[in-house]
């Protein structure tokens, strides 16, 4: 079973949006594939889904936070990166999605953050888009 770690924008975009981050947070759900994720990730979308911007749109839209994301840590296997890494420069919170992946072993990292989507690749890693990672799934 393919093993994927997502970006926290991944998880934000599938939890108030339906689309392809949504979709891959449905496989996930249905145990199609394997997430990896970590504490510092958890930490991470968590700061993000009470900042004003979101609570703005969930106002202003009426969204409703997904219970999606629940049960997507729920069925993930929680990463505990031994290795800070310091690869990314541009954007130093990025590196936490490098780390949990190499931790986890994952065969890819799903973004939509080009400070990731540039290298293509880390230590065997795929990073790829929602879009391309659901393409390479289509039979």
């Amino acid at each position: 079973m393919l093993s994927v770690t997502l970006d926290t924008n991944i998880l934000v975009s599938g939890s108030f949006w339906t689309g392809d981050s949504f979709r891959i947070l449905d496989l996930i759900d249905r145990k199609q594939i394997t997430c990896v994720i970590s504490k510092d990730i958890i930490t991470e979308y968590d700061k993000i889904i009470i900042s004003d911007e979101i609570i703005e749109k969930i106002k202003n839209k009426s969204l409703i936070l997904s219970k999606v994301i629940q049960k997507v840590i729920l069925n993930s296997e929680i990463a505990e990166p031994k290795t800070k890494l310091n690869l990314i420069k541009d954007d130093v919170a990025d590196n936490i999605i490098l780390e949990c992946a190499k931790e986890g072993k994952v065969d890819f990292i799903i973004t939509n953050d080009n400070h990731l989507l540039r290298l293509k690749e880390f230590k065997g890693i795929k990073i790829v888009t929602p879009k391309e990672f659901l393409k390479r799934l289509a039979p």
